[in-house]
């Protein structure tokens, strides 16, 4: 079994809030993580997935909160939200004779817009989040993970710890869910039943879709515009559908952690940030690999889609470093006037960190044009994440690293 970063941070947040929800997109490892922390801390599991235990948590939460005391851990909690509310209660009360009480309960599901909904109307400031990514390279080789921040000294170290020979386009093309790793099933397969599972269960459950092959030919054309501005002309032609309904679909596939959006970085304003173009992210290659309609790792590998997807998957990768030590660290991407661009910025470890993202294996001064016309007033750092095996200098203060060493 891969072990899995993310459970320490789990751990340090019971052990201070009262409440933990544990969210993230279908089938990345939530439920795993409630049973080990079940099977470590002694906390009652029960999961909603069950129908008896969803009808008690609907038609009387009092009585279920009586029938499953606490500390407990309620998985898929989205199917119950009149459970917020009593769960409310018993932490104001357990709060009241106790300042300090804590572990209390620990909620789990993968429809983040449903439980962040419940927990901003009832218990704001009291819930500790756990966003749960995909397997990192680090946990799928079972190596010491840490936040990634520019550092070619211990990019060095690292490589000798990567025993095996990687095959980068192959990982990129099969995606980072536990169960295409751990079981080895064919990305394919897992990918059909996970769109088709995610469509009939986790979309309806958030608006009324009347039309689901429409929904599917959305995610479709979401997948091939990964690593790439967001248009929502495009879309709506693309489609055939109005602009109010890209924009909530869109809203639809954030809170199933589906895709992120990274907003434009300004140096002097915020207003400046919001007013551009967000990028768009898929939160896993090997999904939208498959919603792209790309077969496997050598047609990916000729596709005009090689550089987005890699690109995706980098940044993808460091945000995961970042996320396993619950750090709400922020990124973004640059873009100027004159179509200078980073990949991705990340304010963090005191500077501001810019990572360009190459297919490639050979980097040179022309990949980081855009580091010295990037005018700011923080300290700053850059690097070029690539596909090369070992560390090497494109400048003085800039190298090349391998993606494989990611988050030494």
């Amino acid at each position: 079994m891969i072990k899995r970063e993310i459970y320490d941070t789990l751990v340090r947040t019971v052990a201070v809030k009262p409440v933990t929800l544990i969210t993230g997109a279908r089938q990345v490892g939530k439920t795993t993580l409630c049973k080990k922390l079940m099977e470590e801390s002694g906390m009652e599991y029960v999961t909603l997935a069950d129908f008896e235990e969803r009808q008690l948590a609907n038609t009387d939460p009092t009585m279920f909160l009586k029938v499953h005391s606490f500390p407990l851990i309620i998985d898929e909690v989205q199917y119950a939200p009149g459970l917020f509310q009593e769960i409310e209660s018993v932490v104001d009360r357990e709060r009241f004779a106790d300042p300090d009480a804590h572990g209390l309960f620990v909620l789990s599901g993968s429809q983040s817009y449903l439980l962040m909904e419940g927990v901003s109307q009832s218990m704001s400031g009291r819930v500790g989040i756990i966003r749960v990514p995909g397997i990192s390279l680090s946990e799928e080789y079972s190596l010491e993970e840490s936040p990634f921040t520019i550092s070619p000294e211990a990019s060095f170290r690292r490589c000798s710890d990567v025993k095996e020979d990687v095959d980068m386009m192959e990982r990129i093309h099969r995606g980072m869910y536990p169960e295409v790793i751990t079981k080895g099933i064919a990305p394919g397969r897992f990918y059909a039943d996970y769109v088709d599972t995610y469509i009939m269960h986790d979309v309806s459950d958030i608006i009324n879709i009347r039309d689901r092959d429409k929904f599917r030919s959305f995610m479709e054309v979401m997948a091939s515009l990964t690593g790439q501005q967001l248009t929502y002309e495009s879309i709506t032609k693309a489609v055939g559908i109005d602009l109010r309904t890209v924009k909530n679909w869109i809203s639809v596939l954030l809170a199933g952690d589906i895709i992120t959006l990274l907003e434009p970085y300004s140096d002097t304003s915020v207003t400046k940030r919001v007013s551009k173009r967000p990028k768009i992210h898929f939160r896993d290659t090997g999904l939208a690999c498959y919603l792209a309609k790309i077969p496997d790792a050598r047609i990916l590998s000729s596709s005009y889609l090689k550089g987005p997807m890699v690109e995706t998957f980098m940044v993808n990768e460091v945000m995961k470093t970042h996320a396993n030590r619950g750090l709400e660290t922020p990124f973004f991407y640059y873009r100027d006037s004159n179509n200078n661009e980073i990949d991705l910025v990340m304010l963090y470890d005191g500077k501001l960190n810019m990572v360009e993202c190459k297919a490639g294996a050979e980097c040179g001064v022309g990949d980081i044009k855009a580091f010295g016309r990037f005018q700011t007033s923080l300290d700053k750092a850059g690097c070029v994440l690539c596909l090369t095996d070992r560390p090497y200098p494109i400048t003085k203060d800039v190298y090349a690293l391998p993606l494989v060493t990611l988050g030494a």
